[in-house]
């Protein structure tokens, strides 16, 4: 694993609103790392995840995410951060109108991409990194849960992010796709990419045993895999 830091967070207060999510938070986390994110619904999980890509806005302490400020990052360079970030939901979110090839095309005209014959190239590479590579032109009705979150996790990979956040994305899949989905992510992760992963599933964090970190009571600490399973079993 590189020692390159890729998330730098220090004394950070999360809010929403006026209402103090999470304080003083503290994280360093490098290339290559695979993390687990744990706590119960509304302990902040999300919040703190949607702070990484400023979606909710820092007020309050030092975040360093890729290279970019995230309590200084003007507005216009949102998209600029995003870019190297690669974001994955529990709902898939994917177009409904349009094939799986062409919700990723779609990503990559967001950001910037110009070259048509590069661009087919590379969404048929990152269709074929998950598995989908004979799925392009299906649209997202036509296809599985389970082959819907590659198609989240194809598209999260088409600007070759150095980051992968995941919020619950086993969440609305039964246990044989979600062990599936969380190798995946492991594999992603050991070709250099740092991982994130919000997740309630125990049992696939005790057969992939990880770095753990555990939001609750308004704090975020790091946790003992193997406690935690042992305590929730």
């Amino acid at each position: 694993m590189s020692s390159e830091v890729v998330i730098h967070l220090r004394n950070l207060k999360i809010q929403q609103q006026k209402n103090l999510i999470l304080d003083d938070v503290n994280l360093q986390v490098k290339k290559g790392e695979f993390i687990y994110l744990v706590g119960k619904t509304g302990s902040g999980k999300s919040s703190l995840l949607r702070t990484l890509y400023r979606d909710i806005k820092l007020n309050d302490g030092e975040g360093t995410i890729v290279g970019f400020d995230i309590h200084k990052i003007k507005t216009r360079k949102i998209p600029h951060l995003r870019r190297k970030l690669g974001i994955v939901f529990q709902d898939f979110q994917l177009l409904t109108d349009r094939s799986i090839e062409d919700n990723l095309l779609f990503v990559m005209k967001a950001t910037g991409w110009k070259d048509k014959k590069k661009m087919k190239a590379q969404a048929k590479k990152m269709l074929e990194m998950v598995h989908l590579e004979t799925k392009g032109y299906k649209m997202p009705h036509e296809i599985s849960g389970g082959e819907q979150q590659r198609a989240c996790i194809a598209r999260a990979l088409v600007n070759d992010p150095e980051v992968i956040i995941a919020d619950e994305p086993t969440g609305n899949l039964d246990p044989e796709t979600s062990e599936n989905i969380l190798k995946l992510l492991l594999e992603i992760s050991q070709k250099g990419k740092a991982v994130l992963i919000a997740t309630h599933d125990l049992n696939l964090m005790d057969k992939y045993p990880s770095r753990t970190l555990k939001c609750e009571g308004g704090k975020l600490t790091e946790s003992d895999n193997n406690e935690m399973v042992a305590t929730s079993s």
